[in-house]
C-alpha cells in the first residue's frame, strides 16, 4: 500500500473515532462507522486525495447532524521541502494562530468552513504553517475569505454539491455552498427558508410556489432531467410480451398499457410464461412518497395525463375522475421513502427482488453509470409519455443569486453537472457523458407532456395524501 494511502486510511480511522465521540449520545458507533465508510467510498478512484478526510467529515456531519454548530476539520498538511514528513494538523488549533483575515475565511456563521480545492487547501496549509513558525510573515499569504452560501436542495443534487471538483470550482469564485437536502415538495411547503440563501427543488411548480411565498421574481434553471424507469432485463422481457414495453434502440414504457394492468390488479405471477419473476405482488412501479417528494409528483403528473384521456388535468371534475386510480398507484406500494435517493439506492444495491421497476431521474441512472454502478442486467426505460423535471433554483438574496448565475453560465460547473447526469444548456456535454459510459439515452425528448398547474397538482397530491388516512 502506498504511503499516501496509508496516511489517508489513518486519517479516516482517526476521523471515525472523533465522530463516534462527537455523536455518542445520538448515534451508535456502528452507525457512525457505517456513515464514514459510505462517505469514504464515494471518493474511490478519484485522483484528488489530500482533502478526502475533510470531505468525508463534511458529508458525515451533514448526515448525522443537519445543523452542526462547529465542524472540527482535520486535514493533511504538506510541510515545506526541508521537512519531508507529513503532519496531521488539527485546524481548530491552527486557527488560533491565524491572522484575522484568514480566520474570517475559515470561520463563518458559527462553523469552521474548510477551504477546499487543490489551491485552497495548499494555501491554507502554507499560511497555517507560516503562522505557527513566523506569525509576522503570515498575513501577506492570507487567502481571500469564502462566502458561505446556504441552501436547501433536492436529494438527487447532493452528490453534485458534495463533489470536490464542484466545491473547488465554486471556491474559485469565492463561494462555499453549504447545502442540506429535503424533498422538493417539502422545500416548497414546510421547510423554513428564512435562514437560507437559495432553494433548489426539482420542479418548476415547487419553485413557483417558493417564489410566491418569498416574494421574489428571480429563478434559474441550470439543468434538467426527464423522468425514467430503472428496471432489469428479465422484467423488460416480461413486459414486452404483454405490450407494456416497446422494443427499440432505447426501449419505451407504455404508460397507458401499464395503467390498464394496474386497474385490473394484475400480479407478476399472472403473466403467462413468467418463470423469471413469479412473485405474488401487483405489477407496480416503485416511487417515493407523494406527500413530500417531487419525483412522485412527476409520476402523478404523467399518470394523471394518461388517465385523463391524454390531456392535462384541469378542474374539479377531471381531478375527481383520475384520483381513484392515482391513489391506487401509491397505496398499493406500501411504505414509500421521502426522497428519490431511497428507492434508486435500493435498485442499485438489492437487485430486482424488492423493486423490479423504480421511478427515477434520468440523471440518477447516468450518474450511476459514470460511477460504474450499473450492472449488465440493468435497463433504462423512457416512459411514454414522460415529463421533464426542471431543476429550478430560487435565489432568496444576492448570495443565492450568485450561485444561480454560476450554475447556469460557468462552463466548468455545467460540465460537472453533465457528469452527474444532468442535461444542461449545452446538449453536447450530456451526450458526450452518456456516450462515454455506454448509456443508451434518448437524445431528442419528444413524447413529453406538461405538468398540471400548481393548484391542480396540489389538489391531486392532497387527494392521494388523504387516501393514506
Amino acid at each position: 500500500m502506498e504511503l499516501d494511502t496509508v496516511r489517508e486510511e489513518k486519517a479516516i480511522r482517526d476521523l471515525e473515532n472523533r465522530l463516534v465521540d462527537s455523536f455518542t449520545e445520538a448515534h451508535s458507533a456502528e452507525q457512525v462507522g457505517s456513515a464514514v465508510q459510505d462517505a469514504h467510498q464515494r471518493f474511490d478512484g478519484r485522483p484528488i486525495r489530500d482533502f478526502v478526510p475533510i470531505l468525508v467529515e463534511r458529508i458525515v456531519r451533514r448526515e448525522l447532524d443537519p445543523e452542526p454548530v462547529v465542524e472540527k476539520v482535520v486535514t493533511r498538511i504538506e510541510t515545506p521541502p526541508e521537512n519531508s514528513d507529513n503532519e496531521i494538523v488539527d485546524s481548530n488549533s491552527i486557527s488560533r494562530h491565524l491572522p484575522e483575515t484568514l480566520r474570517a475565511a475559515l470561520v463563518s456563521r458559527g462553523r469552521l468552513v474548510p477551504v477546499l480545492g487543490v489551491v485552497g487547501v495548499l494555501v491554507v496549509a502554507a499560511v497555517a504553517v507560516a503562522a505557527v513558525r513566523d506569525p509576522e510573515a503570515a498575513p501577506a499569504a492570507a487567502a481571500a475569505p469564502l462566502t458561505v452560501v446556504e441552501g436547501v436542495v433536492g436529494s438527487e443534487k447532493m452528490a453534485f454539491f458534495d463533489d470536490p471538483r464542484v466545491v473547488a470550482a465554486l471556491a474559485k469564485h469565492g463561494l462555499d455552498a453549504d447545502v442540506r437536502s429535503a424533498g422538493s415538495r417539502q422545500i416548497a411547503t414546510s421547510v423554513e427558508l428564512d435562514t437560507v440563501d437559495f432553494a433548489f427543488p426539482s420542479s418548476l411548480p415547487a419553485a413557483e410556489r417558493i417564489q410566491r411565498e418569498a416574494g421574489v421574481s428571480a429563478q434559474y434553471t441550470p439543468f434538467s432531467s426527464p423522468m425514467v424507469i430503472a428496471t432489469f432485463q428479465p422484467i423488460v422481457d416480461l413486459l414486452t410480451r404483454v405490450g407494456v414495453v416497446k422494443p427499440g434502440p432505447v426501449p419505451t414504457f407504455d404508460v397507458s398499457a401499464y395503467l390498464d394492468m394496474v386497474a385490473r390488479g394484475v400480479q407478476w405471477d399472472q403473466i403467462e410464461g413468467n418463470t423469471t419473476y413469479p412473485v405474488r405482488k401487483n405489477v407496480l412501479v416503485s416511487t417515493t412518497d407523494p406527500r413530500s417528494s417531487n419525483s412522485a409528483a412527476m409520476y402523478l403528473a404523467v399518470a394523471s395525463y394518461v388517465a385523463n384521456g391524454n390531456a392535462v388535468v384541469r378542474g374539479g371534475a377531471a381531478e375527481a375522475h383520475v384520483l381513484p386510480l392515482l391513489s391506487r398507484l401509491f397505496l398499493a406500494q406500501g411504505y414509500t421513502e421521502n426522497s428519490s435517493e431511497g428507492p434508486f439506492g435500493e435498485y442499485l444495491a438489492a437487485g430486482m427482488g424488492p423493486a423490479p421497476m423504480v421511478w427515477a431521474y434520468e440523471a440518477q441512472y447516468v450518474a450511476a453509470a459514470v460511477d460504474d454502478r450499473i450492472k449488465p442486467e440493468m435497463v433504462l426505460l423512457y416512459p411514454s409519455p414522460t415529463v421533464l423535471s426542471r431543476h429550478a433554483l430560487v435565489p432568496l438574496n444576492e448570495d443565492g443569486d450568485r450561485i444561480g448565475r454560476l450554475l447556469s453560465t460557468d462552463p466548468e460547473l455545467q460540465s460537472l453537472a453533465a457528469e452527474h447526469g444532468f442535461r444542461t444548456g449545452d446538449a453536447a456535454k450530456f451526450t458526450a457523458v452518456a456516450d462515454a459510459n455506454d448509456v443508451p439515452v434518448t437524445r431528442e425528448l419528444i413524447d413529453v407532456v406538461d405538468i398540471p398547474a400548481y393548484e391542480t397538482l396540489e389538489n391531486l397530491l392532497t387527494g392521494v395524501a388523504n387516501s393514506y388516512n
